[in-house]
């Protein structure tokens, strides 16, 4: 006699075939809508801006916040990335710079050791760097790192287990052919002239409009390089007001005014080298690197979930008005969302 019962193998999720492969149901919710494949049984889709089709619902993602090792593996990376739709928002500027700098401390753990379906997610994104940046012709220095990082890698891991990676041998040969396709878009990629009609050009602009420029750089590296680059702007990079600003905008007064107590700054009287303040700031507090997001992701406290603050999540006192009222009869203020830099976002798996 047949016995009819629950399949032991799978915790009763609903997969959907897609033209990337198989994925959960759960994960395809969210993120946009991506295309499925053509089979019986299931409705093929394409992006659309049409306002018929079915409302999406943000990109989020419920994560595990205790910190242990048994714990934290409950996060997968594979449905992190998919759910928060990071191969999609590799387009959006304000996004852009945070997926980076998540390959590369991805790349720098190494990509060998992560699973097959994280694998594929990152070297995709990775493409899509690829070729995002051969379209809008910005950021080649950024495509070129994440390629010699790849490359890097293929060379580690080509001189373990006597010349050959660990893991699938079709998963690997897919690997190399996805990252062969990244090189030769980062040595082909050339960055296009503008067009020599359009105006005003740089160097026509008043003095005036290329210090506003300036101020609004927020690394000493590309000031210096700016410097070099032409004559007018050294002139308005050696201003003590563009270097005043940079100190002011990474650094806290409790902070200038401890450097400021030194007796070296003391002898310079009412006029201050503010470009020897700045560096002597940034030996001694370092510089934090998440200024150059645009936008970070955020942990909602209240439900555990990450989002991205431009698209909002569903969030559990959103939902559920008897929650917000009993926290707030129990005297409770509602949690704010934490900015999450990529580190800390690695953090929370187990790689």
């Amino acid at each position: 006699m047949a016995f009819i019962s629950k399949d032991f193998r799978s915790p009763g999720e609903t997969w959907i075939k897609t033209d990337g492969g198989w994925e959960r149901s759960k994960v395809l919710e969210c993120g946009g809508k991506r295309k499925r494949h053509h089979s019986e049984g299931s409705s093929s889709y394409q992006d659309s801006d049409s306002s018929e089709e079915e409302a999406v619902m943000p990109p989020h993602y419920h994560i595990t916040i205790r910190c242990t090792r048994e714990i934290a593996g409950f996060n997968g990376l594979s449905e992190a990335v998919k759910r928060l739709d990071f191969r999609r928002s590799v387009r959006d500027r304000k996004r852009f710079h945070y997926i980076c700098a998540f390959l590369l401390l991805v790349s720098n753990k190494g990509i060998a050791s992560l699973p097959g379906s994280a694998q594929r997610q990152l070297l995709q994104m990775v493409e899509e760097v690829a070729s995002h940046v051969n379209d809008s012709q910005q950021h080649p220095n950024v495509l070129r790192g994440l390629a010699l990082k790849l490359e890097h890698i293929v060379n580690q891991e080509n001189q373990k287990c006597w010349g050959k990676p660990l893991g699938s041998t079709y998963l690997w040969k897919e690997h190399m052919a996805t990252i062969k396709r990244i090189q030769r878009v980062a040595s082909q990629i050339e960055i296009r002239e503008p067009d020599p009609e359009a105006k005003p050009k740089l160097h026509e602009l008043p003095e005036e409009c290329v210090r506003e420029i300036i101020l609004c750089i927020a690394d000493h590296r590309d000031l210096e390089s700016a410097a070099e680059a032409w004559e007018t702007m050294a002139k308005l990079v050696s201003e003590q007001r563009i270097w005043r600003e940079l100190t002011r905008f990474h650094f806290n007064q409790r902070q200038i005014h401890t450097i400021l107590d030194l007796d070296k700054f003391k002898q310079m009287g009412e006029l201050k080298d503010w470009k020897q303040i700045y560096h002597q700031l940034r030996r001694t507090y370092g510089v934090n690197d998440d200024y150059q997001f645009a936008e970070v992701l955020a942990l909602c406290r209240s439900c555990c979930c990450l989002f991205w603050p431009s698209d909002g999540h569903p969030c559990i006192v959103d939902q559920s008005p008897d929650y917000k009222q009993r926290l707030e009869e129990a005297g409770g203020q509602l949690a704010l969302a934490q900015p999450v830099p990529p580190a800390q976002f690695l953090k929370y798996f187990s790689l």
